[in-house]
């Protein structure tokens, strides 16, 4: 089988976001639609979203621009040497994207996973600007307690004396098939057309000392170091108590959080925390999972379109 064949190539640019070389990706061009922001999730890149951007519709997208950022530390987006990241990095450098690219006009944000995560954040902390929300699996922490604090920080001082240490180290691939098969086995679901596309974005081959080239990830290991700073639900709901934003939250069928949080955080208590969220529809896409843009990005399409298309 052939390799996927973008429908809407993107075409990339740089923009200087807070010390940071920021890479963007976009598609389609300034117009009298608001523009549409797409954020990624953890160890992923901007090109997440091809598949999705490829199956809107003309009417949707015809006069409109939609701006995808790689995250700090994330696929071609490159700064200042960093041994851990922040969510409140992230909010800032939303902020700076949307000074660039959108100015005063409030934008529509859609943001998977993490990306869900710092959408609903954002949308809460500048409610101003964003007209509407779209938030693709982004469901937050689990609960902590103030007495969790020393061991968290730490673990957080031992992590970063290993990061030093190289015991965080992303693994490499001998070759772009080798990053397909990968992402293929954390998700069953994606065909070995995309998987083989998705390698090309996902990682890059780098030269070692020694001759020999190994496919790397995009991703800096410094974001696998643990969060210095507990959850903390109580600041959560005060974010989403101040979204203006009607609000979607898009689940998939499979529940990704019962694996993850092995029922220390579960799907009926982020429905709960919902509620803080003055106007929020869910929704759930079938046969799919954690990476529901890649499963089923005909759907997802179709839920974004309806959502975002009342102007």
């Amino acid at each position: 089988m052939s390799a996927y064949t973008a429908l809407r190539p993107s075409r990339s640019v740089f923009v200087p976001i807070r010390l940071y070389r920021y890479h963007v990706r976009l598609w389609g061009q300034p117009g009298s639609r608001p523009p549409l922001v797409l954020v990624h999730g953890w160890m992923d890149v901007a090109a997440s979203y091809q598949f999705m951007v490829d199956a809107l519709s003309h009417d949707f997208f015809k006069d409109r621009l939609i701006i995808a950022p790689d995250w700090r530390g994330f696929g071609q987006s490159t700064g200042p040497a960093c041994d851990h990241y922040g969510f409140a990095d992230y909010l800032g450098d939303l902020d700076g994207l949307l000074d660039h690219f959108c100015a005063e006009t409030p934008a529509d944000l859609v943001g998977h996973s993490m990306g869900g995560n710092v959408a609903m954040m954002y949308a809460g902390a500048r409610p101003g600007r964003i007209r509407r929300l779209v938030n693709l699996e982004g469901f937050g922490m689990p609960a902590t307690r103030p007495t969790q604090a020393p061991a968290r920080f730490a673990k957080w001082m031992d992590e970063i004396k290993g990061l030093q240490r190289g015991e965080q180290a992303l693994k490499t691939y001998d070759d772009a098939a080798g990053v397909a098969a990968r992402l293929m086995k954390t998700n069953r679901r994606l065909p070995q057309a995309k998987a083989d596309w998705l390698a090309q974005q996902w990682a890059e081959p780098r030269t070692g000392a020694d001759g020999a080239t190994r496919w790397h990830i995009r991703g800096e290991a410094a974001h696998r170091i643990t969060s210095a700073q507990l959850f903390r639900v109580d600041e959560m709901l005060a974010l989403y108590a101040a979204i203006t934003a009607p609000t979607l939250v898009v689940e998939a069928s499979d529940d990704s959080m019962d694996v993850w949080w092995q029922r220390r955080f579960t799907l009926d208590e982020f429905h709960e925390r919902l509620q803080s969220v003055p106007q929020c529809r869910r929704t759930t896409l079938p046969d799919c999972g954690h990476m529901l843009h890649h499963d089923q990005p005909d759907l997802l399409a179709r839920e974004v379109e309806a959502f975002l298309a009342p102007l």
